[in-house]
This record gives C-alpha cells, sequence and structure tokens, in this order.
C-alpha cells in the first residue's frame, strides 16, 4: 500500500513538472512582444460580454479557451495606439455588446480622447440587433461604415421586470423580504406582481435620463436636431440604403473595401488584432514613467472572504489595498467599482481599507456601470468619486430577505419536527415562515444597519444626515442625477479619474504613469498553491449573471446592501 501511495506522489510530481514544462514555454511564446509594422491600423472587435478586467490563467492559455472582453485591455489599447506612431487608425468591429451604458460611454472616452492624436476612428458595423447603445458609441467615430445588406435597429430604450410572485404562490413559495426605504425594490420581483408607485417612478427617472442623454449626444454627432433623432428612433429599422440616407451612417461598404478607404493616401495599412496589440508593453510607446498609481478593481456582488470569479470578496480587495497602501512606490490609487453591493459586513471591511489608504496617498473612485448600495459604500469615503452619466449608482439602503418552502412542502406531503434552543434558533429556515415579532425585529435591525449608512455617507460626502436619508431611501440615480446631488464629484471614465489622481498626487499632467493593477494574471504556480482568487474564465450572459447574483444573495442569512439587480437599459 505504501508503495503505491509513493507512485502516485510521483506521477503527481512528474504530472506538475509536464505542465510547468508547458507553461514555461507558453509563457515564453506568449511574453515575446509582437512586431507591428509601420503604416498599421488597429482592430477593436466589440461583440459579446465585456468585462472590467479578465486575467486570463494558465490553464485557459494552455486550452485556448478565449476569455471575454477586458475593458482594462481596451482603454490600454486606446492609450498606447494613441501614442504608437506605427498605429494610423482604429476600427471598431461593432455588434451587439452584453455590457450596460456605463462601459458604453467609457468606450466612447477612449475614442474621443484617442482622436485627439489627430488620428481616426471607424466604426463597422455588419448586421445589428437592437443597436441603441452600440449605435450611441459608434457615433463618436469620424465615419460609420455598414455592410450593404446589413440593418441598423435603433428603436429606443427600456427594459423589462419579471415579477414571479404568482408563481411563487401557485408553488407553494413565499419570498419574505425586510427593507428600509420604499425605493429598495431589489427583490420586488419575487414579492410583487407588478411595479409599485414608487418602483415605477425611479425606473422611468433613470430610463428618461439616459434616453435624453443618448438623444442629445447622437443628435450632436450626427448634425440633427433632437427631434430628428427621435422621429428616426420612432421609426427604428433601417435596411443599408435606407440608414445612408437618413444620415445614420456614412458609407456602405464592404469588408475588403473598408481598406481603401482607411488608406486614401493609397498606402496600405496593416491590420494588427486586438488580441496581439494587448501584449505589447506600454512602456515600448512611451506609457510609462517614473510615477506609479495602482487601479483596484472590485467587480461583482460582494462577499465576505476571498474573492471568485467576477465577485468582490472583501478579503481580497483588502488585501490589495494592504498591498497598495504599504508599496511607498504608488503615489495614488484608483479604485474601479462595478458592482450591485452585497454584504454590508464586506462593504464596511473594503471601506475601512478605503479610509486607511486615504490617510497614506490619495484614493479616488471610477464608477463603471453600477456602484450602487455596498457598491456605493466602498466608494462613499474616497477623495473624489467619477461616474458615467448612465452609471447606476446610490441606492442607499439595506435588505434582508429569505425564502419560505413551507407551502410547497405541505403540497407535496413532507412533514417535519423541529428542535431548537433559543428562541430564534430557526428564524432563518426555509421551512417555516417569519412571525410578525420576528419581521419586526429583523425590521430593528437592518434599521441599525441603515441609519449606519446614512452617517457614514453623510460624513464621506459632507452632507447633512437629513438630505442623505431623503436622496436614500434604497434609491437608485444615474451618474449625472447623483452629481447634482452631491454623491459623486465628476463625470467622466479612467482617463478623468487617473487626471484626477495625479492632481492630488502631486504628479505633472504630463508626466507618463505606471500602473500596477490587481487582480493580476493567474500564474500556473497561483493556480496549483495559490489563494482561490482566479478572475479569469468564460463569461455568463449577462441576463444571466444578474438573476444568478439576485438568488445567491438571498440565499444568505445576513443584512444588505444591494440594488435593483434586475434594472437592464437597453
Amino acid at each position: 500500500m505504501n508503495r503505491g501511495k509513493y507512485i502516485l506522489i510521483i506521477f503527481l510530481i512528474f504530472f506538475i513538472l509536464i505542465l510547468a514544462t508547458c507553461g514555461s514555454l507558453l509563457y515564453l511564446e506568449l511574453g515575446r512582444p509582437p512586431s507591428v509594422k509601420t503604416h498599421s491600423y488597429l482592430e477593436i472587435p466589440l461583440a459579446g460580454s465585456i468585462q472590467e478586467k479578465v486575467s486570463p490563467d494558465f490553464l485557459s492559455e494552455l486550452l485556448n479557451i478565449k476569455p471575454p472582453l477586458s475593458l482594462y485591455d481596451i482603454w490600454i489599447n486606446f492609450n498606447k495606439a494613441k501614442l504608437d506612431s506605427r498605429i494610423e487608425s482604429i476600427v471598431l468591429r461593432l455588434n451587439y455588446m452584453e455590457c450596460d451604458w456605463g462601459k458604453i460611454n467609457e468606450l466612447r472616452d477612449c475614442i474621443l480622447d484617442f482622436k485627439q492624436s489627430g488620428k481616426k476612428v471607424y466604426a463597422y458595423i455588419d448586421e445589428t440587433v437592437e443597436f441603441d447603445k452600440e449605435y450611441y458609441l459608434a457615433t463618436a467615430c469620424d465615419r460609420i461604415i455598414l455592410h450593404p445588406m446589413g440593418t441598423l435597429i435603433i428603436n429606443g430604450i427600456g427594459g423589462y421586470i419579471p415579477f414571479l410572485k404568482d408563481a411563487l404562490d401557485n408553488l407553494g413559495v413565499k419570498a419574505e423580504v425586510e427593507h428600509i426605504g420604499k425605493y429598495k425594490t431589489a427583490y420586488n420581483m419575487f414579492t410583487e406582481s407588478d411595479l409599485t408607485p414608487a418602483h415605477r417612478e425611479m425606473l422611468q427617472s433613470i430610463y428618461e435620463d439616459i434616453f435624453q442623454h443618448y438623444v442629445k449626444t447622437v443628435a450632436g454627432n450626427r448634425n440633427k436636431t433632437e427631434n430628428e433623432i427621435r422621429m428616426l428612433i420612432d421609426r427604428g429599422y433601417f435596411q443599408g440604403t435606407q440608414a445612408l440616407e437618413a444620415g445614420l451612417v456614412d458609407d456602405l461598404l464592404y469588408p475588403d473595401e473598408l481598406q481603401d478607404m482607411i488608406s486614401p493616401d493609397g498606402t496600405t495599412l496593416s491590420k494588427i488584432s486586438h488580441e496581439v496589440y494587448t501584449r505589447i508593453k506600454p512602456s515600448s510607446v512611451g506609457l510609462s514613467g517614473r510615477s506609479k498609481i495602482a487601479i483596484i478593481y472590485g467587480m461583482g456582488p460582494i462577499l465576505t472572504g476571498e474573492g471568485v470569479y467576477q465577485a468582490m470578496g472583501s478579503t481580497t480587495v483588502a488585501r490589495w489595498f494592504q498591498y497598495a497602501r504599504e508599496d511607498r512606490s504608488i503615489a495614488a490609487v484608483i479604485f474601479r467599482v462595478d458592482s450591485p453591493g452585497g454584504s454590508a459586513v464586506a462593504s464596511d471591511i473594503i471601506w475601512r481599507e478605503v479610509i486607511l489608504t486615504k490617510k497614506e496617498k490619495p484614493v479616488v473612485i471610477s464608477m463603471s456601470d453600477m456602484a450602487g448600495s455596498g457598491g456605493y459604500w466602498v466608494s462613499m469615503s474616497a477623495d473624489k468619486i467619477v461616474a458615467q452619466p448612465q452609471t447606476l449608482t446610490g441606492s442607499i439602503g439595506v435588505i434582508f430577505g429569505k425564502f419560505s418552502f413551507s407551502g410547497l412542502l405541505d403540497k407535496i406531503g413532507v412533514t417535519g419536527e423541529t428542535i431548537t434552543f433559543g428562541k430564534r434558533a430557526d428564524i432563518f429556515s426555509p421551512f417555516r415562515e417569519l412571525t410578525s415579532e420576528e419581521s419586526a425585529f429583523l425590521n430593528q435591525q437592518i434599521q441599525w444597519t441603515y441609519d449606519r449608512f446614512v452617517n457614514k455617507v453623510a460624513e464621506g460626502r459632507d452632507l447633512p444626515e437629513e438630505k442623505v436619508h431623503e436622496i436614500g431611501q434604497g434609491r437608485v440615480w444615474t451618474g449625472s442625477q447623483a452629481k447634482e446631488i452631491g454623491l459623486v464629484d465628476e463625470i467622466g471614465g479612467m482617463n478623468l479619474a487617473v487626471k484626477l489622481a495625479k492632481e492630488l498626487a502631486g504628479i505633472p499632467s504630463d508626466e507618463p504613469t505606471k500602473f500596477e493593477v490587481w487582480p493580476k494574471t493567474v500564474s500556473f504556480m497561483d493556480m496549483v498553491f495559490g489563494r482561490p482568487t482566479i478572475e479569469s474564465g468564460i463569461g455568463v450572459s449577462f441576463r444571466l449573471q444578474r438573476l444568478i447574483w439576485t438568488l445567491k444573495l438571498l440565499k444568505n442569512d445576513s443584512l444588505w446592501a444591494l440594488m435593483p439587480s434586475w434594472i437592464i437599459p437597453e
């Protein structure tokens, strides 16, 4: 038996050595910077899932698993290409993108910043489904090109909220939710049959603000009035020549004709892909200097403990802040937040790290698609908060919820007995409903947490508590609205966040900056021996991810600072 044990150990060591050798060879190949020809253009495919930060691991590279697009990589590539004399233009191959308007506006900022170099950006569209976000992005480009047989669909924005209460009633399942604030509607899909007045008011306010910004921006970029754009949106569908005649696109070209258009002087441009260009080191084009800024990514629901794929673990993020705080070469920290919230305790752990870091060096928040409830909790005390016009933020409130399956169990004939020691030993039991006394007790607990949330917002944002309560109550605001009421400082994206971080740290605005980014790429040794903080993998459907977040958080017996995760502007 001992012999078999030793053979197994030797086999495992041999297997690890083989993988390590393969990994080393792969690293050498991937680590070798590619060559970029003079007179090149960068082609970036913008389609499918787009996530804030994707860190490919050794196994993904080995198995050739293509990760979702990383907004960080796209942002860095735009910044590199702006300075790279070999890159003369950028072509965006647009298709349906699984992200919200915050990331879309971040990409739009990248385009506008790149164009300041005098280089051009072209948007190429093959065919479309619902395409309002993508068309809004395309209007920042120098020219919009549609395939001759393509169809442009810009039919407005909206969303849907499925209500499951009646279905759950039929099954004998009840969602029991306690919350503070009439706008704290994260679990209304389980407790209501339709929109409550407060729920409808908030949704209409959000969508109207996003739509008005969309119409105004597109009208300005396409030299049309806002009324003309609204009429075109009401029509909705434009086939090739119709889109051209309506002035929505500039050219109808096949892909092979695109090359001639972007090379007007007859010089043939060589294409370099986004994936390949990502391997170009920023320092090779002058993008890295003496000063260093940390960028910490906080993505997904906020949970206590170590982070996992696209979830913000309090222990993991706290450790990154500690690294950044203790590293004297780091002059400032940018905390990039894209989260619907989560555990109040986990949020407070991260908030504390922001406070401690702020005492040592500037901390700037850059908000992405959403930074609501717990996502706002971790942000509220930074030196500066930057959000996109469409970022969903605020949602200052607290919620508790659980499912009771007692009705379902009765229907299918499942019986049981309870043995408890302690008055509230089974208060979180899914096998019975809460008593009225238990509901009142839980409401007191979340009121206590809400009061502290309000107090911390008031201190962090230098606002009266009465004002915070007035704009709180679980209400979600767009970034533009949040700036008006004092919840954020500036409207913009990562480039603005970098600018503010440099100002606060006393770094000259024209001095190149090196970025220290967390999470980092997961190496082979990290996978085998490291912490379980892998951030890579294959993306989950955008809508499915939202629903999974909601269901996961409901099964936890704790208080949550969670925003409505069903808001999906189209």
